[in-house]
C-alpha cells in the first residue's frame, strides 16, 4: 500500500483540523484523491491540537508519582492535571473520582468487577458490546436484557416496569448509551437516570459515541458513572476514563493487583504478606500508567472545549442533514432508525442498499471514491439483527461478509462524521451512493480473508 501527502491544507470547513486531513491514496480506476475518513465512530482521527501537545511534551517524558527527578515531577503534575480537565469537561461532581483506563471497554469491565454482590443489571439489547457484555462475568450477578424501545417514552417505560418488578429488592445497576453507534440516535439519558434513581438503581452512561459530539454533564443528567475512549475523542492512544461515584469502586478489590494500586505492604509472622490499598482512583490504576494517553484525552477535551459545543453541535446537524437529504434521494436505500429518521442523532448513520451486500458496496466507497465507512454489525449485533428484521441466530459478523456482492448479508453501512469533516467529504460521499446505485460498480471485487476486496483487474 502507498499513500502520500499533499502539500495544502484540504480541512476547508472543518472546525478542528485533524491528523490524515492531508493524506491522498490510490484508486483502482486510477489516479489518487485525499482520504475522506468517515469511520470517525470506530476511531476519530487525531486531533492536530492533540497531537502537537504530545509531540511538545515527549521530551520532558518521565515516569509518574513518587520519582524525585524534575522530570518525573513534572510528568506527575501533567498526569493529575489531565484527571482535573477531564473532570471538568465532564462535569464531575466534588466528590466523584476519575478513573485512567485502556477503553470503554476496559472502562465498563472494571465497573463490573466493582459491583457488590448479587448486583441486578439492567441493560438495553441495543448496547454496543463493551456495555452489553461485561455484567455476566461475575456469577453472581445477574442481568435482565431489555427489548429494543421504539420511541424515548417506551424506553424510559420498559426500564421502569422491569426495576420495579425486580426481586430480590437489592443493589441495582442500568447501562445505557448515550448515543447509538449503529443509529447515530440519541437517548433520553436524563430520563433514564430519573426512572433508575426512583427505583433504587444506579446508572452508568457509555458516552463512546456521545462525548465526542455532545457535551457530557454528569451533574446534569444525573448519572452515577460516565465511561468513554479516547480514541473516539479525537485522542486515539489507547486510554479510557470511567468517572463518577467513589463509594462501590473504594469498597471492590482493586482491578488489578500491583504497584501503584498498594498503599502499604507488609510481611506477616505466618509468612503471608498484609496489603493496604489506595482509596483513591489510584486503587485501580495499578502498574505504570499511560501518561501520554492520559494527557492526549485531556487536550481533546480542552480543542472541544475551546472550539465550543454549540457551535460544533450546529454544524454537526447541517452535516447530517445533507446526507440524509441525499440519502433519502436514493429509493434503493434504507437508513436504520429505532426512534425514526426526525429522532435527534449525532454523525453517524447506518445503511443498506437494496441489490447490494453492505461489504462490497463499502469496498466500492473505498476503492473507487477514496472514501473510508466501515460495515458489518458494529459490534451491536442484536441491535443490527432487530434493525434488518434478522433471526437472533442468523449469520453475520463484524466486517464479515456471509454472501459474494449483490447476495443478501445481515450486514450494514455506517458513514460516520465529525468537528474534523470538511464539507467536502460528504459531498463526496452522497454523489458516490448514488452513483454507485445508478450505474453499478466499475470494478470487480472477490472475498478474500472474510473481507470484500478489489479483484487484481477491472475485467
Amino acid at each position: 500500500m502507498s499513500v502520500s501527502v499533499v502539500a495544502a491544507d484540504r480541512s476547508v470547513c472543518a472546525p478542528l483540523p485533524v491528523l490524515g486531513r492531508d493524506v491522498l491514496v490510490p484508486l483502482v480506476t486510477g489516479g489518487e484523491v485525499d482520504y475522506a475518513a468517515l469511520d470517525y465512530a470506530a476511531s476519530a482521527p487525531a486531533l492536530q491540537r492533540v497531537w502537537d501537545d504530545v509531540a511538545g511534551y515527549a521530551p520532558y517524558y518521565g515516569s509518574v508519582h513518587r520519582g524525585a527527578g524534575y522530570l518525573s515531577q513534572l510528568s506527575t503534575d501533567l498526569f493529575e492535571n489531565s484527571r482535573r480537565t477531564i473532570a471538568d469537561f465532564l462535569g464531575c461532581r466534588a466528590e466523584d473520582q476519575v478513573v485512567f483506563t485502556r477503553s470503554t471497554t476496559d472502562s465498563l469491565n472494571l465497573l463490573a468487577a466493582a459491583l457488590p454482590a448479587h448486583t441486578r443489571v439492567f441493560v438495553f439489547e441495543t448496547e454496543h458490546h463493551a456495555s452489553l457484555l461485561p455484567w455476566e462475568q461475575r456469577p453472581d450477578t445477574e442481568v435482565t436484557y431489555l427489548n429494543a424501545p421504539r420511541t424515548h417514552q417506551q424506553a424510559v417505560d420498559t426500564l421502569e416496569k422491569a426495576l420495579a418488578e425486580r426481586e430480590p429488592y437489592g443493589p441495582a445497576l442500568v447501562c445505557v448509551t448515550g448515543a447509538s453507534n449503529v443509529t447515530g440516535e440519541l437517548w433520553p439519558v436524563k430520563e433514564l437516570a430519573a426512572a433508575a434513581h426512583a427505583h433504587g438503581a444506579r446508572i452508568v452512561l457509555d458516552a463512546a459515541q456521545l462525548a465526542p459530539h455532545h457535551p457530557v454533564d454528569i451533574d446534569a443528567l444525573d448519572v452515577d458513572w460516565v465511561a468513554f475512549s479516547g480514541h473516539k475523542l479525537y485522542a486515539p492512544f489507547g486510554a479510557g476514563v470511567l468517572a463518577g461515584r467513589a463509594d462501590w469502586l473504594q469498597d471492590a478489590d482493586p482491578y488489578l493487583a500491583g504497584g501503584g494500586a498498594s498503599r502499604k505492604v507488609a510481611r506477616r509472622a505466618d509468612g503471608g504478606v498484609d496489603v493496604e490499598w489506595h482509596t483513591t482512583a489510584a486503587r485501580h490504576e495499578a502498574g505504570s500508567p499511560n501518561v501520554i494517553g492520559a494527557y492526549s484525552i485531556a487536550s481533546a477535551c480542552q480543542a472541544l472545549t475551546e472550539a465550543g459545543f454549540d457551535d460544533l453541535v450546529a454544524r454537526e446537524r447541517t452535516l447530517i442533514a445533507r446526507v440524509q437529504a441525499g440519502l433519502a434521494e436514493v429509493p434503493e436505500v434504507n437508513v436504520l432508525s429505532l426512534f425514526g429518521d426526525d429522532a435527534p442523532r449525532v454523525g453517524v448513520i447506518s445503511f443498506v442498499v437494496e441489490g447490494w451486500n453492505s461489504s462490497h458496496f463499502a469496498a466500492a466507497l473505498s476503492a473507487e471514491y477514496g472514501i473510508g465507512v466501515r460495515d458489518g454489525l458494529f459490534c451491536a449485533h442484536p441491535l443490527v439483527r432487530t434493525l434488518l428484521g434478522g433471526e437472533p441466530g442468523e449469520q453475520g459478523e463484524c466486517g464479515a461478509p456471509e454472501a459474494a456482492p449483490g447476495e443478501r448479508s445481515l450486514n450494514a453501512i455506517r458513514v460516520s462524521f465529525g468537528a474534523g469533516t470538511p464539507d467536502e467529504h460528504i459531498e463526496r460521499f452522497v454523489r458516490a451512493v448514488k452513483e454507485l446505485v445508478a450505474d453499478g460498480a466499475r470494478w470487480n471485487y472477490r472475498t478474500e480473508d472474510g473481507r470484500c476486496v478489489p479483484a487484481r483487474s477491472a475485467g
